[in-house]
């Protein structure tokens, strides 16, 4: 006769065996799958894992300084856009008899030494230099990365020809270039500002790109990938690309800060933008013989142009801290 079940603690099962032993057929898997919704740990929706792009976001979106620059940038880009929105005035609406005259109703900022408005011309310059500093850092972002990813993940004879060449391009001092190149250019518009960032930037970029892709295709996925004969542009596009980029957007947020700097350097020499185009670079040129007499036509353009830099400078080290895995 088989022996009954023996008395348990709450939760457990003795069953009786042919050879008069009990064995547990309760075991804490069964009790935590249980009490866990969702199956085993890990791999319930509450514990799903999150991709580096999302780790990134859930970062930034409690980091004050990318809030704070965020927002800064994004009143920018708007009165940029639409400067009308808080100036109603034309910047190119002057009066000699107000020339450097000070602050007065409905003139906060002043008058410049021809008689215009300071204020409209702050609010109206922050179009051309965003302008320039989106495109010239979208032109060498793109560039930048097409030509050093391919002589990543190429290498040979291209890596090492390219290799050269940024070498001839990182000599260049980019001011004395630009001295040189945009003296000859009579254009007032701002596409030769951009074609020049965009010629002496891309090489900064490119090394970026091409040891990201040199890291990233050296990677047990790409090996994978290739040896079941995946082809170079689905390697590219698919396994490189997403893991190289970030160390190339983080660079790039970083320098559109630098090339509206840069834009008004050279526009404060003179080779840069010209008039009629409004500026901060060229009111900030135009403000110097006066900032003793007149201090206000020097500080609001380049005011604005600080914070402006700050802020993009400030967001990509945002973005950076987010996307660094050695800072986490």
């Amino acid at each position: 006769m088989p022996e009954p079940l023996e008395p348990v603690e709450e939760g457990r099962a003795i069953a009786a065996t042919g050879a008069g032993g009990a064995t547990d057929l309760a075991m804490e898997e069964g009790e935590t799958l249980e009490k866990t919704p969702g199956g085993p740990k890990g791999t319930g929706p509450e514990s799903k894992a999150r991709s580096l792009w999302s780790d990134a976001w859930h970062d930034l979106r409690r980091n004050p300084i990318f809030i704070i620059s965020g927002l800064i940038i994004v009143f920018l880009v708007i009165i940029a856009i639409w400067p009308s929105l808080i100036a109603s005035g034309d910047p190119l609406d002057c009066d000699l008899s107000k020339a450097q005259e000070g602050s007065q109703p409905g003139h906060p900022f002043g008058f410049n030494g021809q008689g215009c408005d300071v204020y409209t011309r702050t609010v109206y310059g922050a179009r051309a230099s965003i302008q320039v500093g989106v495109f010239a850092t979208l032109g060498v972002t793109l560039l930048g990365s097409v030509l050093g990813g391919l002589a990543g993940f190429f290498g040979g004879a291209w890596d090492g020809l390219l290799s050269r060449i940024t070498d001839i391009f990182f000599a260049i001092p980019v001011i004395l270039g630009g001295l040189v190149l945009l003296s000859v250019v009579s254009n007032n518009t701002v596409w030769p500002v951009i074609g020049f960032m965009v010629l002496l930037g891309w090489p900064q970029i490119s090394r970026i790109a091409r040891g990201s892709v040199i890291t990233a295709k050296q990677n047990d996925y790409v090996q994978a990938a290739r040896a079941l004969g995946a082809s170079n542009s689905r390697m590219l596009l698919r396994h490189i690309t997403p893991n190289a980029v970030a160390p190339v957007i983080v660079v790039a947020t970083i320098a559109l800060g630098t090339y509206i700097a840069l834009e008004a350097t050279l526009s404060f020499l003179g080779v840069g933008l010209k008039p009629p185009t409004v500026s901060w670079g060229i009111d900030i040129s135009s403000a110097s013989p006066y900032v003793r007499n007149a201090p206000h036509m020097l500080l609001w353009p380049s005011g604005a142009l600080a914070i402006t830099v700050l802020a993009f400078i400030m967001l990509g080290d945002a973005v950076r801290d987010a996307l660094d895995p050695k800072l986490r």
